[in-house]
């Protein structure tokens, strides 16, 4: 076994064994490569990712490879959901000289960490010629290496960079509307979604669509979010067997999907539907948050209560075994004639609907009531029937190998679960979410933050290190764990971690956050992080964190710093909204105002109940029996009253929701 043999980390224990003298990110290889005068490979993945495994099994494990790679490199295997920064400066490298980025990301570097030259996935006989390509041209021409480590060095510190805007605009719904005029454009009118394939699910982009849609009131903008919403419930990159959404589908109709399952995708997929229910109630939402929910309490939960981060791809070397059927093994489960309403259902054929495999990739081919009618079905026994089916394939399913499962337990990713769970529980309070994000609330202040109030990033790490992403959505999720409980206890810390994160990745000369800390080890570049991408930016997460606490507290030093964030991205946005979609929700903030909802009384959680029923989206909601917040000073009586405040001006207060509903002008 190589040096990755005594990591915590699943994707590096995956290449222990490998013939290629493998390296963690450390001081001891950064040494050796300059003692040595050695260049680096910087090899970057997880443990969820395909085409991972593909160049592990190809080049990683072959003989002849790891010779050359262990001869004349330095190799160094870097898992990158453990150290998002350093995958953050090679990712910014490798698109800067292709013009496109993916993992695996291998970035090979002069012994001083200066990338010159990647790429992503390499075939074996490409990736030998190039290994000894570089080696010879570092060897023969040093000179030539160092000035295109220069020029790349300094492009990674350029890229995703922003100037400090000094002069703060108004904005305007001619803002808003000229971010989206472009999207539009890149909408599938036909199948959800934008562009072609591959498909992202993109939760960000179609919650500030769908508060967009309502607050603009645009039908066509909430017409195609609705598509979107359905056509992903009803494809195969919704697991209609176990529930959960995989990373990303291979095709324009989300049909056969990449199968990882990642923690950030569902918990952010578990906000999108709740809030889509709130603003149009649908079976469908109510269905894809309890399934997912349910996915993840059963499978990526510890027995502490923090998340795990991620379902493998592949089972016995095979992508999407454990999920895909044949015609044959569906009959052979169900019988007959309970598995041919089943395949109809499901787009099921004794060839299988996924050619390249053979089998079958299981999506609601039909709508159930029309195919009940067919059948000659009332619908209460058709539902009957597929539940009992889905049970049947569930419990064979069980039976397989199961994909690998990434037992890291991630900040940031567990923050993004528990607010999904917060506002599952504020749309859904009958069911039980409210219970387990108490539970894994305490799991991460108890475990992730430590007694001087610091976040750390990876659960049972010793090195204690965190980014800002972890801090963002750590403290987004206590605000919205606030929200629903009226507990001040998390809104406080929410406050405490926020304070941390001003002092040690604020840069108040640029006006933005720092993805690294200044405590945190040096690298070649300090970046930020400001693109919305799969999970919205740090910084603008940050933006909102700081808007909001602003309120809560009365706080004019965050509301100045999220005025500052916004002011510095706003000459962006407008050319690619999707890539400013959480930033774009702020911008609908600061033009449609926030109402500042607060419920006192002693039924206040009853009527904040009633209250999460309605759909307005531009919002905080406070309250209960203590006088704990400036807004709630000589206003909490016996007496459940609501207050509806905006811009510093509050109305009177109102008995009912309904009363309460009449001051809220949109």
């Amino acid at each position: 076994m190589n040096r990755l043999a005594n990591s915590a980390s699943p994707y590096l224990l995956q290449h222990a064994n490998n013939p290629v003298d493998w390296h963690p990110w450390g001081a001891e290889a950064l040494q050796k490569a300059r003692d040595e005068n050695k260049l680096i490979i910087v090899s970057i993945g997880y443990s969820a990712c395909h085409w991972c495994h593909v160049m592990e099994h190809e080049s990683f494990e072959d003989e002849q490879v790891a010779q050359v790679m262990n001869d004349l490199f330095i190799c160094i295997k870097v898992d990158r959901e453990e150290r998002p920064d350093i995958d953050q400066i090679y990712m910014s490298a490798i698109q800067l000289m292709t013009g496109r980025g993916g993992w695996p990301l291998n970035c090979i570097c002069l012994p001083d960490q200066r990338p010159i030259y990647g790429g992503t996935y390499f075939r074996k006989q490409d990736w030998i010629s190039l290994l000894l390509n570089l080696s010879e041209f570092y060897r023969e021409k040093p000179q030539e290496a160092e000035e295109y480590a220069v020029r790349l060095t300094e492009g990674i510190r350029q890229y995703e960079s922003v100037n400090f805007m000094s002069e703060q605009p108004t904005y305007s719904k001619d803002d808003l509307e000229a971010i989206v005029a472009t999207w539009r454009k890149t909408f599938d009118m036909k199948e959800g979604g934008t562009g072609h394939a591959p498909k992202f699910p993109m939760p960000n982009n179609w919650l500030f669509l769908m508060r967009y849609a309502h607050l603009m009131k645009d039908e066509q903008i909430g017409e195609v979010v609705e598509l979107t919403l359905k056509k992903m419930a009803y494809g195969g990159i919704y697991d209609h067997i176990g529930g959960g959404f995989a990373r990303y589908s291979v095709d324009a109709r989300w049909h056969v999907p990449h199968f990882e399952k990642m923690l950030y995708d569902n918990g952010q997929l578990v906000s999108l539907y709740a809030e889509a229910y709130t603003r149009q109630p649908d079976e469908l939402y109510k269905e894809i948050v309890a399934e997912t929910i349910a996915f993840v309490e059963r499978e990526l939960t510890s027995p502490e209560f923090g998340f795990y981060s991620a379902l493998d791809a592949d089972s016995e070397g095979v992508e999407g075994k454990f999920y895909t059927f044949t015609g044959e093994e569906l009959e052979q489960v169900l019988g007959k004639d309970a598995a041919f309403a089943f395949k109809l259902y499901y787009g099921a054929t004794d060839e299988g609907n996924w050619e390249e495999e053979q089998t079958n990739v299981l999506f609601r081919a039909r709508e159930k009531e029309a195919l009940a009618d067919n059948l000659g079905y009332t619908l209460e026994e058709f539902d009957e029937e597929l539940q009992e089916s889905r049970r049947l394939v569930f419990e064979y399913r069980s039976q397989r190998v199961r994909p690998g499962l990434d037992h890291k337990i991630i900040a940031s990713w567990n923050g993004l679960m528990l607010k999904g769970l917060c506002e599952a529980a504020r749309v859904f309070p009958a069911e039980n979410y409210q219970d387990l994000a108490l539970k894994n609330a305490a799991f991460i202040r108890e475990n992730l933050i430590s007694a001087d109030g610091k976040l750390n990033r990876i659960y049972g790490s010793a090195e204690r290190i965190a980014f800002l992403d972890d801090y963002a959505n750590v403290i987004d999720a206590f605000i919205t764990l606030y929200e629903l409980t009226f507990d001040l206890d998390w809104l406080t810390l929410a406050r405490s971690l926020t304070n941390d994160a001003i002092v040690n990745y604020y840069d108040q000369q640029e006006g933005m956050f720092f993805y690294t800390s200044a405590e945190n080890e040096e690298l070649i570049a300090r970046k930020c992080e400001i693109m919305d991408g799969v999970i919205p930016s740090s910084n603008s997460v940050m933006a909102r964190n700081l808007k909001k606490l602003s309120l809560f507290f009365e706080d004019e030093s965050y509301g100045k710093i999220s005025s500052q964030l916004l002011c510095n991205l706003m000459p962006y946005m407008a050319k690619y909204g999707s890539v400013y979609s959480n930033w774009s929700l702020l911008l609908l903030e600061e033009v449609f105002g926030i109402y500042e909802v607060a419920i006192t009384g002693t039924r206040a959680e009853t009527v904040r109940q009633e209250f999460d029923k309605n759909y307005v989206p531009n919002k905080i909601i406070l309250g209960g029996t203590q006088e704990n917040l400036p807004l709630l000073q000589n206003r909490v009586g016996s007496t459940t009253r609501i207050f509806i405040c905006k811009d510093k001006t509050c109305g009177l207060p109102a008995d009912t929701v309904a009363d309460a509903l009449k001051q809220i002008a949109n």
